[in-house]
């Protein structure tokens, strides 16, 4: 079980060698940043990787912040700058600048930095090592924390990627303020899957308090970012390389993903995650596992959240089926399902996690999910 020290957490990770990650909690953690980095990794160079809109509110603050050995590198804000050939540019730009194995990445920003700069911190002179520092709800609740990086192909989403482990993760609730209603609430799906996955309670909490979470009360957006970990934490402990357990994270990803491309990333990956897992949620309940009650429960949070609960009418089923089998979770060029039992318990399936579903039940459930 992750351990909790005052605002820091530990996730202890499996492995040779074992590796443990803290993540600190806090508001107007820069300058700790700046203190830690200087003090924990004296004798590096500190590459700041973000994207342009977070360079503006961030970027330029923490290299002033940390002074003279650290640049920033960005791209353009977005899912498609999420891809090979950005990160290419982006190595380039180091090298030129004369970094090399003695670099620290600092990750900052949003759950597309994240991923980039991970997967480059995996690849760069064979690694690196690297920090989060996430500024997005979405990132702070779920791609910050676990290990996980990647970059989009024109085949499919994360294709290409890595596990790589950050040395440390700053989840600084105050960015938070600067993100759109729209942006926001990308983040408050992966909150309300993990509720979904493993903790009824939890989910009660984001029902009870919706409304000072969507006000962005601060006290909310501490306990909601140390829950979010605490529940990702205790799964990546059991499970860092996602050979059974962790499936359960990837709730709703598996038809997201797809209609998050088929989209062209008009869809967000939080509202393609919610749209996900509402038509998980009809597999679950075709197939007798997820009760009627359970399912109207899921539908009512995530409509009240403020997320789309239907498949734009544009993103054909067919489509779908076929990028579905593309996913992560598939196996012999079939798609596999994670579903729940209910709220806060997951079906195991042996053990797996995840299951083959008869397209007839899936197009039945995308059908429904319109």
């Amino acid at each position: 079980m992750v351990q909790f020290n005052d605002n820091v957490m530990t996730i202890a990770l499996k492995g040779e060698p074992a590796k443990s990650c803290d993540i600190r909690f806090g508001e107007g953690l820069f300058p700790e940043i700046s203190e830690d980095v200087k003090k924990l990794y004296n004798g590096r160079r500190y590459a700041i990787i973000t994207d342009s809109n977070v360079r503006l509110l961030y970027g330029e603050m923490l290299k002033e912040e940390i002074g003279r050995d650290a640049e920033v590198f960005s791209f353009e804000a977005g899912e498609k700058s999420k891809n090979i050939y950005t990160c290419d540019d982006i190595i380039g730009d180091m090298t030129k600048s004369k970094y090399g194995r003695d670099t620290l990445i600092l990750a900052l920003g949003g759950g597309v930095v994240g991923d980039m700069a991970g997967f480059i911190a995996a690849i760069f002179n064979r690694g690196v090592p690297y920090i989060q520092i996430p500024t997005t709800l979405l990132a702070q609740a779920d791609s910050s924390v676990g290990g996980k990086t990647a970059v989009d192909t024109k085949h499919g989403k994360n294709l290409i990627g890595a596990f790589k482990q950050p040395e440390k993760v700053y989840i600084d609730i105050s960015t938070i303020k600067t993100l759109s209603d729209r942006d926001y609430k990308n983040g408050l799906a992966e909150t309300i899957k993990h509720g979904i996955i493993q903790d009824d309670k939890y989910f009660e909490y984001l029902k009870n308090n919706l409304s000072d979470i969507l006000n962005r009360d601060p006290e909310s957006l501490l306990t909601i970012a140390k829950r979010n970990c605490e529940i990702k934490g205790n799964v990546v402990e059991k499970d860092p390389n996602e050979k059974g357990l962790r499936r359960i994270l990837n709730y709703g990803h598996t038809i997201g993903h797809a209609i998050e491309k088929l989209s062209n990333y008009e869809l967000s990956h939080g509202e393609a995650v919610s749209i996900g897992m509402m038509a998980a949620g009809r597999i679950s309940n075709k197939l007798g596992y997820f009760s009627d009650s359970e399912l109207k429960r899921q539908e009512e949070l995530i409509r009240n959240a403020g997320l789309p609960i239907a498949i734009p009418r544009k993103i054909h089923d067919e489509d779908i089926i076929e990028a579905t089998t593309l996913d992560k979770k598939a196996k012999g060029g079939r798609a596999r399902y994670v579903l729940p039992i209910s709220i806060g318990t997951m079906n195991e399936f042996g053990g797996a996690y995840a299951t083959y579903v008869n397209n007839d039940v899936v197009i039945d459930a995308l059908q429904r999910t319109r």
